[in-house]
């Protein structure tokens, strides 16, 4: 039997809540589910104000917007993520500016971003790979001496913390993913976390296509109008009840993934014992949501011929991003600051166990079986 990748969450209850969607008759922005949605992560998350996003690509572009970053400004951020980290400010002008990560948690690594600051720079991204929070009481330290905006680009790291706290609430801004590939999923979808709520009037206006609508139906305004920039971020509402059965089964889809984790750990730590290969690597104060398990081979040869070797038996691994600063549009819009050790490396090391919600013991066991054949253990 195949074992994929990755297979979307389903709880069971997405079809009630959507089919109340549509009794509702409200099937456009800003319907009871979304608002459902958004009450529920600023309590679970003690956050001052979410909203949901149909990706957490728009979630980035409205905080770069919220941030006021401006042509030629420079932002800072690892070259290992997806393109939509470095895009979402490249729309507004920005020169992105790489810096290298640490071998041990992917994540950018903070002893570097001092030096790359410049009077250009305007703000910090930190992206907290497989649901692990970066540094940042450093980072938060650094930007605070330079004053600069720190945006969270947490899309991996819903339900993970950093000493307590949960991740896209540290920064000035954080963004989830909900993209059918991450712990929760509405198809396609996002949020926006405010740490400050002083700036929720001007969310409103760039999420309303740069209107006062959210004023108008709170009858705060007799009609509405164009005010400033926006664009269209508002998800449907099917979307939104989706999403809404997930939150309401969020501790048990946390504790599934997180006892898969465990198990390939535990089945798999004797070649790292060997060396063979290295496992995650979570520091203290870090709680991480199982987002993703990966190991790390010897070299991208080592890497290939272990997926050659796990597809043969329809088990379905997948390597990750390749560094943005390597791209045609990277060396475009973007320059590395310092020296690639790792990050080019360490990403051609990198592969990603299959991992989703309903992945059992049985298959977990039959592809930590497979890989220890592979190296004759």
């Amino acid at each position: 039997m195949m074992i994929p990748f990755n297979q979307p969450p389903v709880t069971g209850d997405e079809p009630y809540y959507m089919q109340k969607a549509i009794e509702n008759g409200k099937l456009s922005g800003d319907g009871p589910f979304t608002k459902e949605c958004q009450t529920w992560m600023e309590k679970v998350f003690h956050c001052p104000k979410a909203y949901l996003t149909p990706s957490c690509t728009h979630a980035l572009e409205m905080a770069a917007m919220l941030a006021g970053i401006q042509p030629g400004d420079e932002v800072i951020m690892p070259s290992y993520t997806f393109v939509s980290t470095a895009n979402a400010f490249v729309l507004q002008g920005a020169v992105i500016v790489f810096v290298d990560i640490r071998p041990d948690t992917m994540n950018i690594d903070e002893t570097q971003i001092e030096s790359a600051i410049t009077e250009k720079t305007k703000a910090i991204v930190p992206v907290h790979y497989a649901g692990v929070a970066c540094d940042m009481d450093t980072i938060l330290s650094i930007a605070a001496r330079y004053k600069l905006k720190v945006i969270e680009d947490a899309a991996q790291g819903v339900m993970s913390t950093y000493k307590g706290q949960a991740l896209g609430t540290l920064g000035d801004y954080g963004c989830y993913s909900f993209h059918d590939t991450k712990n929760y999923t509405s198809g396609e979808g996002g949020a926006l976390l405010l740490k400050d709520k002083a700036a929720q009037e001007q969310a409103e206006i760039i999420r309303e296509k740069g209107t006062n609508r959210s004023k108008f139906l709170r009858g705060q305004v007799d009609k509405y109008t164009w005010v400033d920039v926006g664009s269209s971020y508002l998800p449907g509402e099917l979307n939104a009840a989706y999403l809404y059965a997930q939150f309401q089964h969020a501790d048990a889809i946390n504790n599934a993934r997180l006892k898969a984790w465990n198990t390939y750990y535990e089945e798999l730590r004797s070649l790292e014992e060997t060396k063979d290969i290295e496992l995650p690597v979570v520091p203290s104060g870090c709680e991480h949501n199982a987002h993703m398990f990966y190991i790390k081979t010897q070299n991208i040869e080592e890497r290939t011929a272990l997926v050659e070797w796990l597809k043969k038996d329809e088990i379905m691994p997948a390597f990750h991003y390749v560094p943005l600063h390597s791209s045609e549009a990277g060396r475009k819009f973007s320059r590395f600051h310092g020296k690639d050790r790792f990050t080019t490396q360490e990403s051609e090391r990198l592969l990603r166990l299959p991992m989703y919600y309903g992945l059992n013991q049985e298959n977990i066991k039959e592809t930590t079986k497979r890989i220890r054949s592979f190296y004759k253990c």
